[in-house]
């Protein structure tokens, strides 16, 4: 399992274990079943994050103060993010040029009201997630730096994709939308066809000249936005759908770590035809309120999606501090996941009574260590079990990696399953079974002893 502990604050979560747990007996490439078993493991070191990105040390220049903004049409006190002039020295009796101060724009008063807002939601569910995660023994104390090891970007498969849209469209009504791997090495075609492996054990499989891991009972299309029909003809009305789109920002434009896509562009996402009455939509966000606000003001709205709730996404290291501190003014240690469900064209909500649904919680914590693999989020097959019928079909768009029992679509949706990202070694069947993770009582209160104020704690 994924989840480590939880209460009701959230989750704590173990992305590594979850991603080994159905990879500890894999078919090996060419072998038929009961011969030929492969113990794959995520390599560790993607996850070996010990210590906060940012010190306490080198945001030791910001200076906190509260002055009156205009949200709206009133005046609220928030956090005023300054920094220090770093060139500032004694008098010497020579006049100076004041340096002028620099307004925030409404963007950055916009991130400080948030901020404000979950700030103290934060603070105190880490510190009783974190305590349980100490007695598990999940968190350990770290004292030793490890130097973070981040992998060369070597796929192709964006490009790929590109490459694809240059053939002449396939008419879907002589092709079947579906293809099952079977192991026997036929060529398959991964861009106009949704891929299924519908076997009880992962596969390593060879696709494109590269060899890949496909969990148990997966299915995924490698497209872009411009060709998803055969998504929408694989026939599939699924009870979750959750996105991770490639938001526009300044770090990816200088990075050029992906493409991303304008917010006008996901309203041609065809999310009501992929969706069961009552869906559960999770949409992962930046902490730019600009895309917050389209989100809940006119992407779900256009869809038919009523918004529900938001929890909060918080990254930690390995001894459960913050990976950026807190109130940092550049990067925060959260990221949003609004949720809602699918309403259709109906002008009111549904009542609980007539769809039997959970409700979705407000604010509720997600926590765990990020890996250091760019767009790697946490796993949600579990946290959204709890609110989800049986044999809930489930759905990923802009994945980057395959989950099982899940059906992903991206243009680089296989990309996390290339077999350089995994340590191999033989393994024979039944053993070497995967160990779930240390199970953590449930208390109900714990002091939050852990979260101090005068130090670099649970600062994400």
């Amino acid at each position: 399992m994924s989840i480590v502990c939880s209460n009701t604050h959230g989750w704590l979560l173990d992305q590594r274990t979850y991603i080994d747990q159905s990879y500890q007996h894999c078919l090996e490439l060419g072998k038929t079943d009961g011969i030929g078993h492969l113990k794959c493991c995520f390599k560790k070191h993607y996850f070996d994050i010990v210590k906060p990105h940012i010190l306490k040390s080198n945001t030791a220049d910001i200076n906190i103060s509260c002055r009156p903004v205009t949200v709206g049409n009133t005046d609220e006190v928030v956090p005023n993010l300054q920094t220090k002039d770093k060139e500032s020295k004694p008098c010497t009796g020579k006049k100076k040029r004041k340096r002028k101060h620099k307004e925030l724009n409404q963007g950055e008063i916009d991130l400080q009201v948030y901020h404000e807002k979950v700030r103290t939601v934060i603070l105190e569910g880490i510190a009783i997630i974190v305590e349980e995660g100490l007695s598990c023994g999940f968190f350990i104390r770290a004292e030793n730096e490890s130097k973070l090891e981040i992998p060369i970007d070597n796929s192709c498969l964006a490009d790929l994709c590109d490459m694809a849209k240059q053939l002449p469209l396939v008419d879907d009504s002589e092709q079947k939308p579906l293809q099952v791997i079977d192991g026997n090495g036929e060529p398959i075609d991964l861009f106009t066809r949704v891929t299924e492996h519908p076997g009880k054990q992962a596969r390593e499989v060879s696709l494109m000249g590269e060899r890949y891991l496909l969990p148990p009972h997966c299915s995924f299309l490698l497209s872009d936005i411009t060709r998803m029909q055969p998504l929408v003809s694989y026939g599939k009305m699924f009870d979750a759908i959750v996105l991770d789109p490639p938001w526009e920002n300044k770090s990816v434009k200088r990075s050029n770590r992906y493409s991303f896509l304008p917010s006008s562009q996901l309203k041609r996402l065809p999310v009501p035809l992929l969706s069961a009455q009552g869906c559960i939509v999770a949409t992962w966000v930046t902490n730019r309120q600009k895309h917050l606000r389209f989100v809940r003001d006119e992407l779900y709205p256009h869809w038919g999606v009523e918004v529900l709730a938001e929890w909060l996404w918080v990254k930690v290291t390995r001894s459960g501090e913050f990976v950026f501190p807190m109130d940092s003014p550049h990067k925060k240690p959260y990221e949003i996941l609004v949720l809602g469900r699918y309403r259709g064209n109906r002008t009111h909500p549904f009542s609980p009574a007539e769809t039997s649904e959970t409700r979705l919680a407000e604010l509720r914590l997600i926590v765990s260590v990020p890996s250091v693999i760019h767009s790697h989020k946490p796993p949600l097959a579990e946290v959204l079990k709890e609110y989800l019928g049986p044999d809930a079909k489930c759905l990923e768009l802009f994945a980057r990696n395959l989950q099982p029992g899940w059906t992903s679509w991206g243009n680089e949706v296989i990309k996390f399953q290339h077999l350089s990202y995994f340590n191999v070694e033989p393994a024979s069947w039944p053993d070497s079974r995967l160990s779930p993770p240390p199970a953590c009582s449930q208390s109900p209160a714990l002091k939050p002893a852990l979260v101090k104020t005068n130090e670099v704690q649970p600062q994400v």
